[in-house]
């Protein structure tokens, strides 16, 4: 009784309530559980936790599960990783897992689970850092900031996707450009904080761990509560459903879909599979984009016509250099595709945007071989940024592609149960690549060559995709909840039914929901998230200014 005030049916808007509060909501958890993708700050350090200046190696003899458990010598980075591949693989699990219980307690209560499990899981890592228990940073971050991460992903999905029906991709895609955007804001604070309290005995990583603990729990707590859902057959003033989709049309349907009839329906699997391909083709270019840029051009990005192998030590620095800007450059259109392709699938339809994202794709990536061939770094570059712009934006419109098919009815639910194709791609991509780069320079190939094939792999990917996407119709009427099943699950979610939706709106003002507001309050709301967004920017901008010079 004493937490009533987490329950769904506390947190639907009442009239003076600004739909454009819910975003910054939105974006105040997603970039804090996106520092996920810039953990990799922590393992250098981390390294050589107990040595500080130089890493104290484990025995030779030394076993796998003894390592985990060891406080006498420090971890390989390869150990560390492992956190990452954690990281996505909970995310996927727990947001299918708890998908469906996230509908019925609606978001507020989602997001304050996700920022206890998150911000929890930091402290318990700050533990394992403190003790040299790997163990603990597995459990604390991997495991429980896992689960706060799936939870935290789709909490906002369903509750966007019913505040703006007239403009789902954009929507959807401002939060998920939060989470792609969490590395750019939580990398260099975590770098400053390490500095900060690095001293002769420490590398400074537990004492980051809980400030950034801290500020991240009043960051997704103030997002949490900053969640409203509209009240049921609430809609913006002057906005009129699109017609029920026949045939192929733009179908969008006004129907609604259990999740737990997904699982047998064929558009959940086609999309699944589109999402999927997209998303390994992308992240196998993330996961090497920076040694394939010095390896493909060596010398040539410097003006220096000799191969990667034949540079200098202080060559390959500057080269080094050039990459991490491309890395950065890469990072910002990742988080730019999010939103731009998302509010563009609103005017395209989700289906149209998905096939440029693989005719496109496809181009592009069969272009690289060719522009690294004939030395067009701009080329290249201009093509990676783009792939990985679309990359995001596969990520961003996803949401509303689902609903779209499906409904809005558990949207978040039938959200969380997709991302096990993320999950699923995050080890497709980079095996293929991986591998098939070890394979071909174990024949000899010159590593400017090497990536040749691999981008011709990736871009079969994508013509797969596009047949999938293409495969995709109009859900059959046979899937969709009957009125009474229907009035059933919106019980269960605590909401009106259609009959007594209808009855306060004749008593309610539903007019005075959505817009007005007090425009300081909405002002910022947007600046507490748009500020730290605007700062990450601009270091990365600076870092990426090397490539123009």
């Amino acid at each position: 009784m004493a937490f009533d005030f987490l329950n769904k049916e506390h947190t639907v808007a009442k009239p003076g309530f600004n739909r454009w509060l819910v975003p910054p909501a939105a974006l105040a958890i997603h970039l804090c559980i996106g520092m996920a993708y810039g953990f990799s700050v922590f393992w250098l350090p981390l390294s050589k936790a107990l040595g500080v200046t130089s890493a104290i190696a484990c025995a030779p003899d030394i076993g796998f599960f003894e390592q985990i458990f060891s406080s006498s010598c420090d971890w390989k980075i390869s150990m560390l990783g492992w956190m990452y591949t954690m990281f996505f693989v909970l995310l996927g699990i727990s947001a299918a897992i708890w998908g469906g219980w996230l509908e019925h307690a609606g978001p507020r209560k989602a997001g304050v689970v996700s920022a206890i499990c998150w911000c929890g899981g930091l402290l318990i890592s700050a533990l394992g850092v403190k003790t040299h228990q790997l163990w603990l940073m597995w459990l604390g971050s991997g495991v429980i900031g896992g689960v706060g991460l799936g939870l935290g992903y789709i909490s906002p999905v369903s509750t966007l996707i019913k505040w703006f029906p007239d403009r789902r991709g954009m929507a959807t895609g401002m939060a998920i450009m939060g989470f792609g955007g969490g590395a750019l804001v939580g990398t260099p604070l975590a770098d400053a904080l390490m500095k900060k309290f690095a001293t002769p005995t420490s590398v400074g990583v537990w004492e980051t761990f809980v400030v950034m603990a801290i500020i991240y729990f009043v960051f997704m707590m103030a997002g949490a509560f900053g969640y409203r859902v509209p009240p049921s057959g609430w809609k913006p003033a002057g906005w009129t459903p699109p017609a029920p989709a026949a045939g192929s049309g733009t179908m969008i349907t006004q129907n609604h879909v259990h999740v737990s009839k997904v699982w047998g329906i064929p558009q959940f699997w086609l999309v699944w599979l589109v999402l999927c391909l997209n998303v390994s083709a992308g992240i196998g270019v993330i996961g090497i984009a920076s040694p394939m840029l010095q390896e493909v051009f060596g010398g040539h990005l410097l003006g220096v016509d000799v191969g990667f192998n034949d540079l200098s030590i202080e060559q390959k620095a500057a080269v080094a250099a050039l990459a991490a800007g491309f890395t950065g450059l890469i990072s910002l259109f990742n988080i730019g595709g999010r939103f731009a392709w998302a509010s563009c699938s609103d005017f395209f339809g989700r289906k149209m945007t998905y096939a440029i994202f693989f005719v496109l794709g496809f181009v592009l990536y069969v272009s690289l071989p060719w522009s690294a061939k004939g030395h067009s770094v701009a080329l290249f570059v201009g093509a990676v940024c783009i792939i990985l712009s679309m990359y995001g934006g596969g990520f961003a419109t996803v949401p509303a592609y689902l609903a779209d098919l499906f409904g809005t009815q558990m949207v978040g639910a039938i959200h969380g149960r997709l991302l096990t194709a993320w999950a699923t791609a995050g080890i497709l991509g980079p095996v293929v690549v991986n591998y098939m780069r070890e394979y071909q320079l174990s024949l000899g190939m010159p590593k400017d060559q090497v990536y040749n094939t691999t981008m011709y792999i990736l871009a079969g990917m994508l013509v797969v995709g596009l047949l999938c996407n293409l495969l995709i119709r109009p859900v059959a009427a046979k899937h969709f909840m009957t009125p009474d099943e229907l009035a059933h699950e919106k019980k269960l979610a605590h909401e009106k039914s259609a009959a007594e939706a209808a009855a306060t709106a004749s008593s309610d003002d539903m007019s005075k929901i959505g817009s007005g507001g007090n425009p300081a309050l909405i002002g910022l709301a947007w600046a507490a998230v748009g500020i730290p967004l605007v700062w990450g920017i601009t270091l990365v901008l600076q870092k990426s200014a090397v490539l123009f010079r």
